[in-house]
């Protein structure tokens, strides 16, 4: 008789899926706090509302890493995306002042790479370390035929809470006021579409060749993580009021900053009042990109805006210097129509 098909002759191998589960348990397990009821391997996550919240606010979130996947594919360095999918998300919720609690990710494959995923889910943990939360669950599918051999993708959900009546709307925001900008790290998660194409296709580089004006292979700059900005951002919300937040990826600072502004005024930003990072100028030069589309696409060194009034906008500095951010005052507020200009 012919041996019995099986799932596993169907490309789907559930003990890889078993094993990999054994893996990252405690990664995960070194996020958790005291309010997680139960963790990765059960069907649901539970995790208790904290204690001290008089009117909270839950806030969700989701995101991925969009095509610098691609660039750790072709790199096979799996374990800083991990990073970047926190990053993008736990960012999102920062900007109405929510403090995330929980994180799941989403994890889907054509044939499943034990030791991809657990550098990948590594990537997951060590990012919520960052940001302060716990990787409760996620999910890891392998669908054979659906992506090609080697690739994945990725999505994260983060939940946050707030006080009701902290919740950062932008509404308090007026003329005078000032536009703070947080550093990035890089490129962050965004315009990979449009790097790749210049980097791989136009400039035909390697993914491990040493560029002089990036001063680092290529693989090392693209996939330079997203940066997390929660434990300085939360510190500060503490001892300053903050006006508005945005958090800069795609549409780049006129797409974001705009999202956080009444309609009565504008958001003016100076060009030269902060470091533009080298990969931007490269970009740039190399792409014959104009300058509106560079700062359509990209963050241009500024990963995300902080809004606060002018008599507290020196304390603010302060104390995101304080917690190791590079901070830069990079535009004001003035009355206007609810648009960002940037000159």
């Amino acid at each position: 008789m012919k041996k019995g098909l099986t799932y596993k002759d169907a490309g789907v191998d559930i003990e890889a899926g078993e094993k990999l589960v054994d893996r990252i348990k405690p990664f995960a397990k070194r996020t958790f706090d005291k309010n997680v009821l139960a963790g990765i391997g059960g069907f649901g996550a539970g995790y208790l509302i904290p204690e001290g919240y008089k009117n909270p606010v839950l806030v969700s979130g989701t995101d991925g890493v969009g095509t610098k996947l691609k660039v750790a594919q072709a790199a096979n360095v799996h374990d800083t995306v991990g990073i970047d999918l926190v990053a993008m998300c736990v960012n999102d919720i920062l900007t109405v002042g929510a403090k995330p609690l929980f994180f799941l990710d989403y994890f889907a494959t054509g044939k499943l790479s034990v030791e991809t995923a657990t550098d990948v889910i590594k990537g997951i943990a060590k990012g919520c370390e960052i940001a302060g939360c716990s990787l409760i669950g996620g999910e890891t599918a392998e669908m054979p035929d659906f992506y090609p051999e080697g690739e994945y993708d990725l999505a994260g959900f983060v939940v946050g809470i707030v006080e009701r009546e902290k919740y950062i709307t932008g509404e308090k925001i007026q003329p005078g006021d000032v536009v703070l900008g947080l550093a990035s790290s890089g490129i962050h998660s965004n315009g990979y579409s449009l790097v790749r194409k210049l980097f791989f296709e136009i400039l035909e580089l390697k993914i491990d060749e040493y560029v002089e004006e990036l001063n680092g292979k290529v693989y090392e700059v693209l996939l330079t993580p997203t940066k997390i900005y929660v434990k300085p951002v939360l510190n500060l919300l503490e001892e300053v009021e903050v006006k508005g937040i945005a958090h800069i990826t795609g549409g780049g600072i006129p797409g974001n900053l705009v999202r956080i502004l009444p309609e009565s005024v504008d958001a003016v930003i100076k060009k030269g009042t902060w470091e533009v990072l080298p990969v931007f100028r490269f970009i740039q030069e190399k792409g014959n990109v104009s300058e509106e589309e560079m700062f359509k696409t990209f963050n241009m060194g500024i990963g995300l805006c902080i809004v606060v009034s002018p008599e507290d906008a020196e304390k603010a500095e302060k104390v995101l210097k304080e917690a190791g951010e590079t901070v830069y005052r990079i535009g004001e507020i003035r009355k206007g129509i609810g648009k960002v200009v940037i000159k």
